[in-house]
């Protein structure tokens, strides 16, 4: 997998997160904000993603904008992120939306994370909460957030994206799980890299320490 690495390759906290091109052009920003927000120290591996309807869905599901529907090639991407944790290592995973929804469900499959820094999360995923009530998320501490607006699409699908997160959120309270929800102002498309580095920060700071 082809991978980025930044921070302190010694640091005990590994931070695992997925990314697609876009992504990388802001994640020396993300990680310098990381930075600032915790004194935690951190080591970040950011995974490259192929395709990212395919590799970071957990079952087929139809297309909601334009034309590309979603592949069932979470399993594979997770077998694939697996070996770079390393067992004398806290390892935490994260990522913005797609690749928070993957987060969530990863830490489902596994207990090697840590907690879950989940960054506008794309839990409007068909049958995604219907699944997360079904199977224990595995982590200690859960981060979730949205944007204020992302619930007001037009899209009827993506529309349900606030009761879906607010329900995820009960969820994960009911079952004893350290979780929190944050608003953000704007739709999906603002300050990816602003609210990842919260996400990551939160986990960091609340949800992982022994």
């Amino acid at each position: 997998m082809e991978t980025y690495l930044f921070g302190n390759e010694s640091a005990q906290n590994l931070l695992i997160q997925p990314v697609d091109s876009h992504d990388l052009e802001f994640i020396e920003n993300e990680v310098r904000r990381i930075r600032e927000l915790t004194d935690t120290d951190f080591y970040l591996a950011a995974v490259k993603v192929k395709d990212w309807n395919r590799d970071l869905s957990p079952w087929p599901a139809p297309a909601v904008f334009g034309k590309e529907g979603f592949g069932d090639g979470a399993a594979a991407f997770l077998e694939g992120i697996l070996p770079l944790c390393p067992d004398d290592k806290a390892c935490y995973i994260g990522g913005y939306s797609l690749a928070g929804l993957f987060s969530l469900w990863a830490a489902s499959r596994t207990d090697r994370f840590r907690g879950v820094a989940a960054a506008s999360p794309s839990v409007w995923f068909p049958g995604f909460t219907e699944y997360i009530r079904e199977k224990r998320i595995r982590s200690r501490a859960v981060y979730l957030s949205l944007g204020d607006r992302e619930e007001k699409t037009r899209n009827p699908v993506m529309a349900a994206v606030g009761s879906r997160i607010r329900e995820t959120e009960e969820i994960l309270k009911d079952r004893g799980i350290l979780c929190t929800l944050e608003w953000n102002p704007g739709n999906h498309f603002r300050d990816a890299d602003l609210r990842t580095a919260r996400a990551f920060a939160w986990i960091l700071e609340s949800g992982g320490r022994e």
